[in-house]
């Protein structure tokens, strides 16, 4: 008779107990997974409950399974490893230290003809939430062009390809020439556009520097030195709303939010469209207080890095992590122009992760 769990206690996998039908719904051979695509070929739901492990043996890094059902494959114990313990390719955030930091730029000419480069890229992203492209051509839809090679972009109600330009009566302040301070862009959609990809045309203007804030290492500094203020912040939902002739856009959120183990997710952060709800005194005036406080750490030099977008740059920032912002600018001293658009973290992951597998 054969056992329903197995203790295995071989290198990483040291008293570690699998389940048989947890490893039997793992079997990748052809017999229970397309080759193409790795969806399974049978309904895991409609196993034997009494499935057994008949057999099991350790040959270096493999695991040898037989079950009861007659199925049997092998697990590479490297992998079974790291599902377990949720390792993934894709970097972990690292804290900003604003005053050693370099700005992260790469070379478009560089990142497309050779893989290497084009990984490193992603990782750095996935490190610092941004990077910068350098020798990307100065022409409209260029930056489609460019985020289309890492995969499909995302279209809203400015289109699938906006423009940063200073005209009248526009629908969002981006398309004024008023200073932007730090914030998040769209945080009323559902879900929030991930990443965002802005494209210098032209930056001819007196004014119009950029800045980006990490939202995480803000989050970190509150959490770290006011416990009380990140409570109430990561506590409290509020509601976004983008209002124009053609469409209300509302969406319910907490200015920080935190995952399954309370860890940094996601900042939105928008004093342009975000509206507190009735609390009682006490804790509104908390709120208010941890908020202001909050803005002014996401726009101090404490937590800003600086730079100009120069003609044939593109900046790709996580929307969900860093805030972007720009000084002033006078249209009447030259021409600003850039084009924007937004992918999903589908993209950027899926490329990473594609570009680390072995064909």
């Amino acid at each position: 008779m054969g056992k329903k769990v197995i203790l295995i206690n071989e290198g990483k996998l040291s008293e570690i107990k699998l389940h048989s039908i947890w490893l039997r719904e793992r079997l990748n051979g052809s017999e229970f997974v397309d080759q193409n695509n790795l969806q399974r070929l049978y309904e895991p739901s409609l196993l034997d409950n009494n499935l057994l492990i008949n057999m099991h043996s350790v040959d270096k890094n493999k695991l040898n399974v037989e079950f009861s059902d007659g199925a049997k494959g092998s697990f590479n114990i490297d992998d079974l490893f790291n599902e377990i313990n949720n390792i993934d390719v894709i970097p972990e955030k690292k804290i900003w230290d604003v005053n050693s930091h370099n700005i992260k730029i790469f070379d478009n000419n560089k990142i497309f003809k050779n893989n290497d480069e084009l990984i490193k890229m992603l990782k750095v992203f996935y490190q610092y939430g941004y990077v910068i492209i350098k020798n990307t051509k100065a022409e409209e839809n260029e930056v489609i062009n460019f985020a289309e090679k890492l995969g499909p972009v995302r279209s809203t109600n400015f289109g699938k390809l906006f423009n940063v330009i200073s005209k009248p009566n526009p629908n969002d302040l981006a398309y004024t020439a008023l200073e932007l301070t730090s914030h998040s862009d769209n945080p009323y959609r559902k879900p929030v556009p991930g990443i965002q990809l802005l494209h210098c045309i032209a930056n001819e203007s007196t004014g119009g520097d950029s800045s980006l804030v990490d939202g995480f290492s803000v989050s970190n500094f509150l959490k770290l030195n006011q416990p009380e203020f990140y409570k109430i912040l990561t506590n409290t939902t509020v509601t976004f709303k983008f209002t124009d002739i053609d469409t209300i856009l509302v969406d319910q959120a907490k200015l920080i939010e935190l995952d399954h183990n309370n860890n940094f997710k996601q900042i939105r952060f928008s004093g342009r469209l975000d509206y507190v709800p009735l609390l009682d005194e006490n804790s509104l005036n908390l709120f208010y207080e941890a908020r202001k406080y909050m803005f002014k750490l996401c726009n101090s030099d404490d937590f800003k890095i600086k730079y100009r977008l120069s003609k044939g740059m593109i900046v790709m920032f996580d929307n969900l992590r860093l805030l972007h912002g720009r000084t002033k600018f006078d249209p009447n001293t030259g021409f600003r122009h850039l084009q924007g658009c937004y992918i999903d973290h589908d993209v950027t992951e899926g490329k990473l992760r594609r570009s680390l597998q072995p064909n």
